[in-house]
């Protein structure tokens, strides 16, 4: 029997296979309650799904099985009633926007096996209700935006133009993230209102844990693999900076204007994503030969590679870097809980790698401990208190000037280094490794983002210039140390 509704996949099966999918549809309408065409496009991710499933030999039954509704639980069926406030990292974000440039960033991960679309949209229609304050939209209240929920169905997009394109958070219901793949690449690209690298991580490996699942892959839930079947966790929400014991005394504030790398700034954001793949064993080596941590030895060659890319004859290199707070708090937040620091080298003293690295290396000692981030915290907590009540449109600008350590002309560059990816032993073997890319900046010719899995680190360089200076010296340093570069990214995207 032909099954042959308008606008749906068709399917011929026989009498058994049809009451067998009949069923199926029934119980899956009583987990959605959207508008139709939202119902239509959900359904649909159904079809295409059980069509690839056949299509590889399995059998209608086993499909089903795998596509259960019990799988989305209530998300797509509960209407759309709560809200999150921003939390005080996020709060700066949408007022500090200027011409609709959304502050984004992107993880990708890159399995062995080619990426199959109607697979990873079910991973991401069955994950999202472990995510809730991810499924929302940016709205604009009195005094701040928040965060209101949305419930709709969230789209994969294949990759075919710039990554980190800019988001329309303007719109009604507008996603505050997008999940792209290409090829063998599953990346997700997030509005930073929503969370900090370390949260995006989490999301992006519950769902790629879940898209292996629907894959016959047994991958279990630890090492912030999260279980999609269990209830979101209040925890999980909190914004840690409320909870902050307030101290006394401000750091990494009001800092000056940096010097700036030259070349023409492109009005195509990102001009260019360059990724440098090492062997992160070599990485480490070379780091402690030089009685340095990974980060310090990166900011020094950032800093000498920038001093090179750069005409001015007078002032600071100033290399910004964050402080994953959880590693002082164990919290489980997958919302922002970032702080930072700079890293400051004046354009005199930038004249060798093995003269500035001792100084950068105690720089991010000193500036990176507990105390120091807890002094910025607690300055960024009262800084929020203190507009409180003053209406949004007034306090913009104000908040615009008291942030101003977020200001891109107080910074040559930025390093963010994720640190080392573990994931579940039965998931690792499916996994080549991560990349990590900040979003670009509306000065900062380049920005830099490290991640590592098992022997491979990439760092990964965001451009808003066609001039090569930067990039090319912080090769050269690296080979000149003995760590080979596998170069990827893309072409320029411009003519």
């Amino acid at each position: 029997m032909k099954r042959n509704l308008p606008g749906q996949i068709r399917f011929e099966f026989n009498d058994e296979q049809q009451q067998l999918y009949d069923e199926f549809q029934l119980e899956l309408m009583k987990h959605i309650r959207m508008a139709k065409s939202q119902e239509y496009l959900l359904t649909e991710d159904f079809d295409r799904a059980i069509k690839y499933y056949m299509s590889s030999g399995m059998s209608l039954q086993q499909a089903l099985e795998r596509l259960s509704p019990e799988k989305l639980g209530g998300f797509y069926n509960h209407p759309a009633i709560g809200w999150y406030p921003l939390d005080n990292a996020a709060i700066i974000y949408p007022m500090s926007m200027r011409f609709k440039a959304v502050p984004m960033f992107r993880v990708s991960v890159y399995l062995k096996e080619e990426i199959v679309p109607e697979i990873l949209q079910m991973a991401l229609n069955f994950t999202i209700k472990r995510f809730p304050s991810f499924a929302t939209t940016l709205k604009k209240g009195f005094f701040w935006h928040y965060l209101d929920s949305t419930k709709r169905r969230f789209s994969i997009e294949p990759e075919k133009i710039i990554p980190l394109r800019s988001l329309k958070i303007e719109t009604t219901g507008s996603q505050s993230f997008r999940v792209v793949y290409y090829q063998n690449r599953i990346s997700a690209e997030l509005f930073h209102v929503l969370t900090d690298g370390s949260g995006g991580i989490v999301f992006l490996k519950t769902l790629t844990g879940e898209y292996l699942r629907l894959l016959g892959h047994d991958v279990t839930c630890s090492n912030d693999v999260l279980d999609i079947d269990e209830a979101p966790r209040m925890e999980e929400t909190v914004n840690e900076f409320a909870k902050s014991e307030l101290k006394e005394g401000t750091s990494g504030f009001m800092n000056n204007s940096a010097a700036q790398m030259s070349g023409r700034i492109s009005p195509i954001r990102p001009v260019q994503v360059l990724h440098f793949e090492m062997d992160s064993g070599k990485l480490l080596r070379k780091a402690r030969e030089k009685n340095a941590t990974v980060t310090s030895y990166l900011v020094s060659l950032m800093t000498m590679a920038a001093r090179f890319a750069c005409e001015e004859t007078s002032g600071e290199i100033k290399i910004q870097v964050p402080v994953n707070m959880r590693k002082f708090n164990k919290s489980r937040t997958i919302r922002n809980y970032s702080m930072y620091f700079t890293v400051d080298t004046p354009l005199q003293n930038a004249t060798g790698v093995d003269d500035i690295i001792d100084n950068v290396t105690q720089q991010i000692k000193e500036k990176s401990c507990l105390e120091e981030m807890s002094k910025m915290m607690s300055t960024t907590v009262k800084l929020v208190q203190s507009v409180k009540y003053v209406p949004l449109n007034i306090k913009k600008p104000v908040v615009r000037r008291v942030y101003g350590f977020l200001g891109d002309k107080v910074n040559t560059s930025f390093l963010s280094n994720l640190g080392v990816i573990r994931l579940p032993e039965d998931m690792g073997e499916y996994v080549e490794k991560f990349d990590f890319v900040l979003g670009p900046s509306d000065i900062c010719r380049a920005s830099c983002a490290l991640v590592t899995f098992k022997d491979i680190s990439v760092l990964s360089i965001t451009k808003i210039t066609a001039d090569v200076c930067f990039e090319e010296k912080l090769l050269q340093l690296l080979q000149k140390d003995g760590i080979e570069v596998e170069v990827k990214g893309s072409d320029v995207y411009e003519s």
